[in-house]
């Protein structure tokens, strides 16, 4: 399994950075991940054009939105495990900028998956969306993470 992480802009913060590192290394054991990232700014039609250029037309997308399904833990490890037992070997989650994602990417996206009905600074949200990365991957090989 492939897994990328398409998102705009470079983490700033060291502690961010220094989460997403150890994330990584845990994930290595159950799939190849990246972080794919492009220039944010300076608007939306444009990350939109640098995100479209990123895009792998294989990979199944899943576009983090406000709007979107929101999903518990398990419900997502569900959904993973499911596009794995279908055959999917590529999985992209995109996340936008500080002003979301354009339309046009929306639309496109496979899947629209929301965390919560507030809004999370996009830079930690890659902190967040990888960690239930890393849960579900858990949750699929029955080994125990804490609650």
């Amino acid at each position: 399994m492939k897994i990328d992480i398409l998102c705009a802009g470079k983490l700033k913060e060291k502690y961010l950075r220094d989460a997403m590192a150890e994330y990584q290394k845990r994930l290595s054991r159950y799939c190849k991940f990246n972080v794919l990232e492009v220039d944010d700014g300076p608007d939306m039609e444009h990350e939109a054009e640098r995100f479209d250029r990123r895009l792998s037309p294989d990979s199944y997308l899943i576009a983090l939105e406000i709007d979107g399904e929101m999903l518990s833990s398990e419900e997502l490890s569900d959904r993973m495990g499911s596009l794995m037992s279908r055959g999917i070997s590529h999985i992209t989650f995109l996340i936008g900028g500080s002003d979301g994602i354009d339309k046009r990417i929306s639309e496109r996206a496979d899947m629209k998956l929301s965390f919560s009905k507030m809004t999370f600074p996009h830079q930690l949200m890659r902190v967040i969306l990888i960690e239930q990365i890393y849960r579900s991957f858990k949750i699929i090989a029955k080994e125990p993470y804490h609650k």
